[in-house]
């Protein structure tokens, strides 16, 4: 995948995981590389950012297998970021997609 497509659209990405449940940093880095490679220090630098904006709060949950997690949770304010991140992407896919079609309809 294109490293600028890629940092575009880790943010959004990382809000809708959260706002399908709460989850720790590795947790997110595993299921988000499982459809595209991305570094752990990329993913803890959006997190950190996101965080200091206000988009979520964090919490800590012991873990038996070694120390506590620190979990993400989305704020009022990150699911309606997260919403507004959202709608902006389909309206850019499709003003794409038309864009790229081999046949515009004019």
């Amino acid at each position: 995948m294109n490293p600028q497509f890629k940092k575009g659209v880790l943010e959004l990405c990382v809000l809708s995981l959260l706002r399908q449940k709460d989850r720790y940093g590795y947790e997110l880095t595993e299921t988000i590389s499982k459809q595209m490679s991305v570094a752990a220090g990329t993913l803890y630098l959006v997190l950190k950012r996101l965080n200091d904006e206000g988009y979520f709060e964090t919490y800590l949950v012991e873990s038996e297998s070694g120390p506590a997690r620190k979990y993400y949770r989305l704020t009022e304010k990150g699911i309606e970021h997260e919403k507004n991140l959202k709608d902006g992407w389909y309206a850019f896919i499709e003003q794409v997609d038309e864009l790229i079609k081999e046949n515009p309809n004019e």
